[in-house]
C-alpha cells in the first residue's frame, strides 16, 4: 500500500528543513506540492515549495472536484488560501511513498480524504522561545519583512496546534528538532518501507 508521510509543526519549527532533508536522503519519496494564493517568499521556487496561483485557480480545482483539502487564513494582507489538489497522481494501492508538508488542519482533512491507513504524521516540535528566534531571523532575511504577519502566525499556532487538537488528530509521536540530525534519524527510523 502507498503511504503519505506528512510533515507538520508550528511556524519556524524547522519543518521545511526537515522536509527538504528527507527528500534528499530518501530519493524514492515523491513530493506532494500544495497550492497557495499567497505571494512567493524570497528563496521560494514555483512548483518546489508550492504551486502559486490565484483565488480563481483554486476555485477552478474546487469546481472540478479535485480538492483534497483547502484552508483559508485571514492574514494582515487579506485572505490566503492553501490547498492540496487530488488530480489522480497519488497512487493509493501501489507501493509509492509521498512526502507532504502542511498544518495539523490540512493533515486531518487529508486523512479524511485519502484514509487513515495512507497518512503517516510527522509532527515536528521545538521550544517556543527557539521558534520565535527562528521566525524573527527568517523574517529579517526577507526582502520586505512583515513582522506583523509573523506575529499573527506565531500566535495562531498556539491555538492551531493546541494539545487538545493534537490529541483529537491522533498525534502521539513527536519529533524534537533541537538537533536536526537526531530529529531526522528518529523520523527515518519510524518510516516504514
Amino acid at each position: 500500500m502507498s503511504r503519505i508521510y506528512y510533515v507538520m509543526g508550528k511556524s519556524a519549527s524547522g519543518k521545511d528543513t526537515v522536509f527538504k532533508e528527507l527528500l534528499k536522503r530518501c530519493p524514492d519519496l515523491k513530493r506532494l506540492v500544495p497550492w497557495t494564493t499567497r505571494p512567493m517568499r524570497t528563496g521560494e521556487t514555483e512548483g518546489l515549495e508550492y504551486h502559486f496561483t490565484t483565488p480563481e485557480g483554486i476555485r477552478a480545482f474546487e469546481e472540478a472536484g479535485k480538492l483534497a483539502e483547502k484552508r483559508v487564513y485571514d492574514t494582515v494582507f487579506g485572505p490566503w488560501t492553501y490547498a492540496t489538489v487530488d488530480d489522480g497522481s497519488i497512487s493509493r494501492d501501489g507501493k509509492d511513498r509521498y512526502l507532504g508538508i502542511g498544518t495539523l488542519e490540512s493533515y486531518v482533512k487529508l486523512r479524511a480524504h485519502f484514509g487513515e491507513e495512507l497518512l503517516f504524521p510527522l509532527y515536528i516540535e521545538v521550544d517556543d522561545g527557539e521558534r520565535l528566534r527562528r521566525a524573527i531571523a527568517r523574517e529579517e532575511a526577507q526582502a520586505s519583512p512583515h513582522f506583523d504577519e509573523m506575529c499573527r502566525r506565531y500566535l495562531a499556532d498556539l491555538e492551531d496546534f493546541s494539545e487538545e487538537k493534537l490529541a483529537e488528530a491522533g498525534i502521539t509521536r513527536r519529533y524534537r528538532n533541537d538537533v536536526l540530525e537526531r530529529c531526522l534519524a528518529d523520523i527515518m527510523r519510524d518510516m516504514v518501507y
